[in-house]
């Protein structure tokens, strides 16, 4: 059973309203290997014609990840910043968020106008969100690789997320994973909230996701 990304679109939670008008600022967390940072690229390219947007990445003790965007010219290289976090993925983004904080706000301030900022969280695990004092909206990627029990084990990262992308889908049948299983689950542990299967291979554009996240950005004050 193949499964639909019906369920996405329209307005993606309540609007995003701000007194002052800022950019959007989308968090993308997920364990590693899940593909953030394909995904992030993907966002990057298929955006920024119409969107004025900036990443900020994380890593432990590299910039792997604003490096290999930087080596992909998905981006110029003011419009990235690594955040070194030095400790485990999650406090970054969520008990500590000073650095990136610092890194959107520094990027906010130096280019202007910005519509939208992604903040790519280090690779985490299935209990990784990030504070609302840091994004508006978070997005959630795991993949088939880990196996099509996913979804049903939960977690706040794939029960809360205002998206959970299920990437990589090209590789069911190699891993034998059941996508059916995975839609089925994903909606019963989110409900009405969104989920989208991806193939980066399939659709580089990672359409369904760039269409949510244009949503977002069009909700803003």
């Amino acid at each position: 059973m193949s499964p639909h990304n019906d369920h996405v679109g329209g307005d993606p939670h309540e609007p995003i309203d701000h007194t002052h008008p800022r950019a959007v600022r989308i968090g993308i967390g997920g364990p590693v290997g899940s593909g953030k940072t394909a995904l992030v690229a993907a966002l990057c390219r298929t955006l920024h014609a119409d969107v004025n947007l900036a990443v900020v990445t994380n890593d432990i003790y590299t910039t792997e990840d604003a490096d290999f965007l930087l080596r992909n010219g998905v981006l110029p290289a003011e419009r990235v910043r690594a955040v070194e976090t030095g400790c485990c993925p999650h406090t970054a983004i969520r008990d500590d968020i000073a650095a990136n904080l610092d890194a959107v706000e520094d990027l906010e301030h130096s280019l202007g106008g910005l519509d939208l900022v992604l903040v790519e969280s280090g690779g985490d695990n299935l209990t990784a969100t990030f504070s609302r004092g840091l994004v508006d909206r978070q997005i959630f990627v795991i993949d088939v690789a880990g196996g099509d029990k996913v979804p049903r084990k939960g977690g706040p990262g794939v029960t809360s997320a205002d998206l959970l992308v299920i990437n990589k889908t090209d590789l069911a049948p190699l891993v034998g994973a059941d996508l059916g299983v995975m839609d089925r689950d994903a909606r019963a542990r989110r409900g009405d909230a969104p989920t989208v299967f991806l193939s980066l291979v399939d659709d580089p554009a990672a359409g369904p996701v760039a269409d949510w996240v244009r949503a977002c950005v069009a909700t803003r004050v």
